[in-house]
């Protein structure tokens, strides 16, 4: 599903290196190049699938091609996340649009790469030294994988930046039933600001990191459309003008806007999806494909008397109405498949949620979440309240 949304998207580029269980949503998307992006005419390919020497060549690859103006992706798993880090930093900071496709595993090094985990949140959500941040999606289920498939690569040139969808084993490599995939035949795809020959003709001079529209992105030239759009993609240290710098002044300019362009994508990214309960003693939230064990273990706690409010996050950065449903109750259970609560850790580091609000139920065995397990977390932790105030 994550495949065909790449396709549905207009993805011509996709570099990879193999890696459980990730390496499926390459094969899917070759097999749909094949049949989708040949001419038929001549006959010729209309795409390039590269299989990299490692996980560092594949992410280069593509934002290589991004910077060309390519709509290109890879796909890979927490072990290649983490050789990706650095080109990761330099695609946010030389603003290079690329999507990656992480579908997540059992951590650390090599860990259990046939069993599942959300334990990739807070890496891909900083991914890379000094100060990053990234637009994040989490689908719940394979529908969700194309849909979000498709909303990543307009992200990625809507604000120039890296785009990670985090999908995990138990979605990617299990057998799931879902409504049928649905497609509005008149989306077209979200370029961004990119200035034609036109455009930059008509400029007396052109500078890239000038001109920032309401969501902080600056407009961008592609290679070779008129030498007045020629300007230097820099790693390093960048002014405005896109000129190196290591002026105090000049780099934080630069980074400010970074940060002001990251907030501006919380509107942009999925909303949460919330359901309010009248009279709820407590919120739960979630992520990703712990959705349905997590509704079942609600539906088990409402037949106890147990009334909550249920909110799942669908992308980072945390849209404003995320916030206003933690403040609504006294205290919300977070539910997530890793061991260190990596996102209530995010909750907290990215919102001015009280930690005390944020309670915490967590699998990280490797199996995919039960919702027996949901509800005996939480009565457990509501029967010790009840022991300590009695």
């Amino acid at each position: 599903a994550a495949a065909l949304g790449c396709i549905y998207a207009g993805a011509t580029v996709a570099a990879w290196y193999p890696i459980t269980p990730a390496t499926s949503v390459m094969d899917a998307f070759r097999q749909f190049c094949e049949k989708y992006r040949r001419d038929p005419e001549t006959g010729k390919n209309n795409y390039l699938i590269i299989q990299a020497e490692d996980e560092l060549a594949a992410i280069g690859m593509v934002i290589g091609a991004g910077w060309n103006g390519a709509r290109a992706f890879t796909s890979t798993a927490g072990p290649g996340i983490s050789l990706m880090n650095e080109l990761l930093g330099l695609a946010y900071y030389s603003e290079i649009p690329a999507v990656v496709i992480d579908v997540q595993r059992v951590g650390p090094s090599t860990g259990m790469p046939t069993r599942t985990q959300q334990g990739d949140l807070i890496e891909c959500a900083y991914a890379s030294h000094g100060d990053t941040k990234h637009i994040l999606l989490f689908p719940a289920n394979p529908a969700e994988c194309f849909e979000f498939a498709v909303v990543s690569f307009d992200l990625a040139e809507r604000f120039q930046t890296p785009v990670m969808m985090l999908s995990d084993l138990d979605i990617g490599m299990n057998d799931w039933v879902v409504p049928r995939l649905r497609w509005d035949d008149s989306y077209r795809p979200d370029r961004g600001r990119v200035l034609s020959e036109e455009d930059v003709r008509d400029l007396s001079q052109f500078f890239r990191y000038t001109g920032e529209d309401d969501n902080h992105v600056a407009p961008r030239t592609l290679p070779g459309v008129h030498p007045g759009g020629a300007y230097v993609t820099r790693g390093s240290g960048h002014n405005k003008y896109g000129a190196y710098t290591e002026v105090p002044q000049e780099y934080q300019e630069v980074i400010d806007r970074l940060a002001r362009k990251h907030d501006a994508a919380a509107n942009a990214v999925p909303r949460p999806k919330i359901t309010m309960i009248e009279e709820a003693e407590f919120g739960i939230v979630t992520l990703g494909g712990c959705e349905l064990a997590v509704r079942e273990a609600i539906d088990v706690l409402a037949s106890r008397g147990v009334r909550c409010s249920y909110m799942r996050i669908c992308g980072f950065p945390f849209h404003q109405s995320m916030v206003d449903f933690l403040e609504a109750h006294p205290f919300s259970f977070v539910i997530e498949q890793n061991r260190d609560a990596q996102l209530r850790s995010l909750l907290l580091i990215e919102t001015s949620v009280a930690k005390d609000r944020l309670r915490s139920v967590l699998a990280y065995g490797g199996f995919p979440l039960s919702a027996h397990h949901v509800v005996t977390g939480v009565l457990m932790q509501l029967e010790a309240d009840l022991a300590i105030h009695r």
